[in-house]
């Protein structure tokens, strides 16, 4: 057994979390009628207004009720197609599916987003909706995509999950499109562990106002759900640093058995099924949680965009393919192709580097059933490519700990 005296470098472990956060979180957990207020919540909403300069904005518990609650806010339904893109997380296909609506999957380009020409071979009469996912925090191509929405009279809706604080031509992303929506998820731009928000523009008026109905007609989360949310925080405090010797894993493992903390991804997801536990509506105690983490997202994007500089000019392994560079981009994860992806990542846990491999199933998390969420292996080769050959590196990290992963990958 390998014991690290050094703190586990992860993309995927709660990085954002700090000690702050963890205070935050004991507070919460011991002020119980915090939960029942609406005070933070109405914070939150309000930093959304004021951030996309609109008031067309509503908090959800997660980015995948978010996504379903816009969906049902324009109408979108049985009978209608909505175009995503393979090369995702299973949340997204499933809120189409959730509002019975049927999920057309279009490939990727270099950027890892929509492929503007194949999203054009998928519209068909019944498209409603394009989804233009900024994956790893990497703008898609928003003018192909507007010029495309625009020539065919179809919605533009991005998801925002993982760029939160970044731009596009000098335009926040959240605002090229008719709506968006974000995610506060665990390993997110910023977290309190599960949330979302959903951002509707003025344009649309009754659009924000179905919205509206459907946000009041939902119910809050159970307190258990909830109370699993906040001690996450608390709990990867300790699981974090012993996470390198194997008590941390084993530990996290243990919670999730015991469910005193929440799974990511639900079993039922997997399969195309909604848990009961979506949509719902943000609980105050959560929001409280997201406040701390929102008043620290301009340094959080400094420290992702010097850091993504860094990989940019450092990495030299000769068969790599790194990214786009995207001027105004805060990149959540940095995206790199390598020939052998497996054998970094292993090599890399022996030393204590958790890297991701976002999106290595294609449709992840892997156990996704394709036929249950409606993807027909080889229609997306492009994307399949990628996920045999990405790897993800963290981004929120100290320079010297990115300087070891450089040094990791520099070796052939």
């Amino acid at each position: 057994m390998h014991i690290y005296l050094r703190r586990v470098i992860s993309a995927s472990l709660s990085p954002n979390t700090e000690a702050d956060d963890v205070w935050r979180a004991l507070s919460v957990a011991l002020s119980p009628w915090k939960w029942f207020q609406n005070t933070d919540l109405h914070k939150v909403a309000q930093w959304f207004r004021n951030y996309f300069n609109c008031s067309h904005v509503a908090l959800f518990n997660s980015g995948r009720s978010a996504l379903l609650a816009i969906l049902q806010a324009f109408d979108i339904g049985k009978g209608d197609e909505v175009i995503v893109q393979a090369f995702t997380c299973v949340a997204v296909p499933n809120s189409v599916l959730w509002s019975k609506a049927t999920p057309v999957y279009a490939d990727i380009d270099a950027s890892y987003n929509l492929d503007v020409v194949d999203v054009e071979k998928k519209i068909t009469r019944k498209t409603k909706a394009i989804i233009a996912q900024h994956t790893f925090g990497i703008p898609a191509d928003m003018h192909g995509l507007q010029v495309l929405a625009k020539k065919h009279n179809i919605l533009l809706i991005e998801d925002c999950a993982h760029a939160l604080g970044g731009k596009y031509q000098g335009k926040k992303l959240g605002t090229l499109g008719d709506a968006a929506f974000f995610s506060f998820g665990r390993d997110k731009a910023v977290s309190s562990v599960w949330g979302g928000a959903a951002v509707i523009h003025a344009s649309h008026e009754p659009a924000f106002a179905h919205m509206r109905r459907y946000h009041a007609s939902l119910r809050f989360p159970r307190g258990s759900w909830t109370l699993q949310q906040v001690f996450h925080p608390v709990a990867f405090s300790v699981i974090i640093p012993l996470y390198g010797s194997g008590i941390g894993r084993a530990l996290l493992v243990l919670l999730q058995k015991l469910h005193a903390l929440s799974v990511p991804v639900y079993r039922e997801e997997k399969l195309g099924k909604r848990p009961a536990d979506f949509p719902a509506k943000y609980p105050n105690a959560l929001a409280v949680l997201l406040l701390g983490q929102l008043n620290k997202l301009d340094r959080y994007v400094k420290q992702r965009q010097k850091i993504s500089n860094m990989y940019t000019e450092q990495l030299s392994r000769p068969e790599a393919v790194l990214p786009p560079e995207v001027r105004g981009a805060s990149l959540l994860r940095y995206p790199v192709l390598l020939s052998e992806p497996e054998r970094i990542l292993a090599d890399a846990k022996k030393r204590g580097i958790l890297l991701g491999n976002w999106y290595h199933n294609i449709i992840d998390p892997a156990g996704t059933d394709f036929r249950a969420v409606g993807y027909t292996p080889g229609s997306c080769p492009q994307a399949e490519q990628a996920a045999k050959t990405i790897i993800n590196l963290p981004t929120l990290i100290p320079s010297r700990d990115a300087k070891r992963i450089i040094s990791l990958l520099g070796v052939t």
